[in-house]
């Protein structure tokens, strides 16, 4: 049996400012509409679909694999917008990345409290 992961819908407060902020921050077309939702579409076929489900919900955590190269201008729009980053997922090392796995990683939020992660080598478990 063949398994791809096709979609996921995360939860805004302000579905157009989420998708902005990910688009922005990962280099991204814009997303488009698509029903209730907005869509932003990765490699690979997979969507992320930003929706306002209107009532509280609690952060969750996405994790993104990117290239080295890709990796300098995410780290960089972080740096030029100001977005608080850190190497390690509790937040004890602010304004850093890591270098763990053999490759970059760094976490960040969105704007609707999401944890987020983008990472150059995937985790070796």
């Amino acid at each position: 049996m063949t398994v791809l992961f096709n979609h996921t819908i995360i939860a805004a407060h302000d579905k157009h400012d989420s998708a902005a902020f990910f688009t922005r921050i990962f280099d991204l077309p814009p997303a488009e509409p698509g029903g209730h939702f907005l869509v932003v579409r990765l490699d690979g076929g997979t969507m992320l679909q930003f929706a306002e489900p209107g009532i509280e919900f609690p952060p969750q955590h996405y994790a993104f694999l990117i290239t080295e190269a890709d990796f300098d201008g995410l780290y960089g729009r972080l740096r030029h917008e100001g977005v608080p980053h850190w190497a390690d997922p509790r937040r004890k090392l602010p304004e850093q990345h890591n270098n763990n796995h053999g490759g970059r990683g760094v976490y960040f939020t969105d704007p609707a409290g999401h944890f987020l992660e983008a990472i150059t080598q995937p985790y070796t478990s």
